[in-house]
């Protein structure tokens, strides 16, 4: 096996919820980029996607807690403390810290001094998934080490990021992507040269999904299988769904399955039950892969009412709203950061605006009567991923962007 002169650095490895990183991982080995994985947490779902096995990357964990691991971290400050390379790193963390007072700035430049100490000698490139947290850490290292870095940023990195800290963080850098043009023009303006930071969209492997279904024309006002698959967070907007659906007219007859885990679970089952609705939804839980397309292959109408929340946290673009395009499967969402970039309203799908309970209600009433527009939405957008969301230009995109930065 060739020697790893890549490092990628994440905040959590592996994650179900980050299939399409693992994707862009699987493809840059494919492409004979040779990298060790380091992430700053242990993974938590139980449970790991096909392609993680795929991926032959060593795993290393950097201290997910510095009480938990003090040698570590006191070995990694005190290789480092002699290095006048340190003390540059030293004191850009301590100017971070003063404008961002909390213990998460501390522990990530513990955990860039242990990663610092313990890259391997070859390493020639720092690579972070996020702009937050996992760019700090790289960021701090890569000083330490004197090597360049890049990072890509997703949805809620960019967001909750000071604009300071992502300002200095594109100036530090070699290179930064992101995978929405709502992202990219965001950090360009923020850019001290605009070139540094590409569009990258991360697209799909087609030819690793299951092949759509058959979707022969429903009756109009058949039932109607609603699906959404997404974390129970505030940004997702489930809040939003149940009430819409709990005020759909009484003769219409719908089922809402639900797959995913998250931190409002509890609160949103007891909404449904509030809302007297229970007994409509059937909640599945986190599933593995084939439990989503098989789910997806099954439902008439994929629903994802994203929001911004009050910390401007927001979805990119998600990567269940291509699967469902993928199964031929119509979508219903809210025009958000970028979905518009890939759901084109009353075209390829139905939109509409965040956080208004009552213009999804009254989608889903029009969209539940009428099927040939259902199906219509379906054709357009499976060809809009199938043209312009491909996996491989992505991978190639970012792997020459990562070679530009690699001795030949």
């Amino acid at each position: 096996m060739s020697r790893s002169r890549v490092a990628i650095v994440m905040k959590g490895y592996p994650r179900l919820s980050e299939t399409f990183i693992a994707q862009e991982l699987y493809g840059l080995e494919a492409k004979g980029i040779a990298f060790d994985i380091w992430s700053l947490r242990h993974p938590t779902d139980g449970q790991e996607h096909p392609i993680h096995g795929k991926i032959s990357a060593r795993r290393r964990y950097l201290p997910e807690y510095l009480r938990h691991e003090p040698w570590r971290v006191i070995k990694g400050v005190a290789s480092q403390i002699w290095r006048p390379r340190f003390w540059r790193a030293a004191s850009v963390w301590m100017r971070d810290l003063a404008r961002a007072r909390d213990l998460n700035r501390i522990r990530r430049f513990g955990q860039a001094a242990v990663f610092a100490r313990e890259l391997p000698a070859e390493t020639e490139f720092l690579y972070a998934h996020f702009l937050h947290t996992p760019a700090s850490v790289t960021r701090y290292a890569a000083m330490m080490r004197g090597i360049p870095w890049g990072f890509s940023a997703h949805a809620k990195d960019i967001w909750t990021t000071s604009v300071w800290e992502k300002r200095e963080k594109i100036a530090d850098c070699a290179f930064g992507v992101t995978c929405t043009r709502y992202g990219a023009q965001t950090l360009q303006d923020l850019a001290d040269d605009p070139e540094k930071v590409s569009l990258v969209y991360h697209g799909l492997d087609l030819s690793s999904l299951p092949a759509p279904p058959a979707r022969p024309v429903a009756a109009p006002n058949a039932p109607l299988h609603i699906l959404s698959v997404g974390r129970l967070v505030e940004k997702k907007g489930y809040d939003l769904l149940l009430t819409a659906l709990a005020g759909l007219p009484a003769g219409t007859a719908w089922h809402f399955t639900h797959i995913g885990g998250g931190e409002l679970k509890h609160a949103m089952q007891a909404m449904a039950a509030e809302l007297d609705i229970t007994d409509r939804i059937t909640w599945r839980g986190a599933q593995d892969r084939e439990g989503v397309f098989a789910a997806m292959r099954e439902a008439d109408l994929f629903v994802l009412p994203s929001r911004i929340t009050a910390s401007g946290d927001r979805d990119g673009l998600p990567n269940v709203l291509m699967e469902a395009a993928s199964q031929n499967l119509p979508v219903l969402s809210t025009a958000v950061s970028a979905i518009p970039e890939f759901v084109e309203d009353g075209v390829s799908g139905t939109l509409v605006p965040p956080d208004d309970a009552d213009a999804l209600r009254n989608a889903l009433v029009a969209l539940a009567s009428d099927p040939e527009k259902r199906g219509s939405h379906a054709e357009h957008l499976r060809a809009r991923l199938v043209t312009d969301f491909g996996a491989q230009r992505g991978i190639d995109a970012v792997a020459e962007r990562i070679r530009a930065h690699l001795r030949p």
